[in-house]
């Protein structure tokens, strides 16, 4: 059950997405309780109903990479967009603080699987497998999860996914406490946790799914630019589009530069282009609605 058969060449793309977000909205659309839980949420932040919004993408996404049935990609939607639905009913002062929770604030956060579990058993119209299946999503393999201490197979295939997806958006988000991860960092940290917090081989076939480098990657160049990942190369995974945004030294580019690294442009006469690192999101000062205008 844990080693579903990958798609060859999968890839986290914008036709992927909007299918996900299709499929979610049609999901919420046929529940409207489960759409007044939505609402609810973003009423109580909006950071947070992003945050499920996001996640439930993710999981979409990867169940298509993992091709599984329709009826389940949207079990899997409405798990993520609902997960954390216990976050309504936590303080303020917890949600919003900005700083490192205190161990008495930590447990307060933990509980908020819980609540959303109470939540919605009392919600009409949610299905009884995403009652189960919603207070899986901080449970680990090597069993430090919560909020049960589940281990290994006792978590389960989607429970498993959303662990994943949950961690992964965690990592990547603009969050309160600490800045972003990059996509592969955050890509690299999943996979030294892989079969300790996350579910190994499902670990690999996500990175499969969203690709080595992401694309919207923020990366540094041999040559000392900074570019941006526009397009992935389903063969040659380390040699993407990259859209130049930043000369060696920190400037902006105008006009922009376009690589393709597939192609191996030379840098020098004697060395291509090839990606160095993958940089903090924040690190690129340029506004990315800019770059498209």
């Amino acid at each position: 059950l844990l080693k579903p058969v990958a798609k060859p060449g999968g890839v986290l793309d914008a036709k992927d997405v909007k299918e996900s977000v299709t499929h979610l909205t049609d999901s919420v659309v046929r529940n409207p309780d489960a759409m007044l839980l939505v609402t609810r949420l973003r009423e109580k932040s909006a950071a947070a109903h992003a945050r499920a919004l996001q996640v439930s993408i993710y999981m979409i996404v990867f169940g298509r990479f993992l091709e599984l049935a329709r009826e389940e990609l949207e079990l899997l939607g409405m798990v993520g967009l609902l997960q954390d639905v216990g976050k309504t009913r936590l303080p303020a002062s917890v949600m919003e603080k900005n700083t490192t929770l205190t161990p008495e604030e930590a447990e307060i956060f933990k509980s908020h699987v819980q609540l959303g579990a109470e939540i919605l058993k009392t919600t009409p119209g949610i299905p009884p497998r995403l009652l189960e299946l919603a207070i899986l999503h901080h449970e680990r393999q090597d069993g430090t999860g919560y909020p049960k201490g589940l281990k290994g197979e006792q978590i389960g295939l989607y429970g498993s996914i959303a662990a994943i997806a949950d961690a992964f958006d965690i990592l990547t988000a603009q969050r309160t406490r600490g800045d972003p991860l990059s996509p592969s960092a955050a890509l690299s940290y999943l996979y030294k946790e892989r079969g300790t917090g996350y579910h190994s081989d499902l670990v690999e076939q996500f990175i499969q799914c969203v690709g080595v480098f992401p694309v919207g990657s923020v990366v540094e160049l041999n040559s000392g630019e900074t570019g941006l990942v526009i397009t992935q190369n389903l063969v040659r995974r380390l040699k993407p589009r990259v859209m130049i945004v930043l000369d060696g030294k920190g400037n902006p580019m105008r006009p922009h530069k376009i690589l393709d690294l597939d192609r191996d442009p030379k840098w020098t006469p004697e060395e291509p282009y090839r990606i160095k690192r993958t940089l903090e999101q924040t690190k690129l000062q340029v506004n990315p609605k800019e770059l498209f205008l």
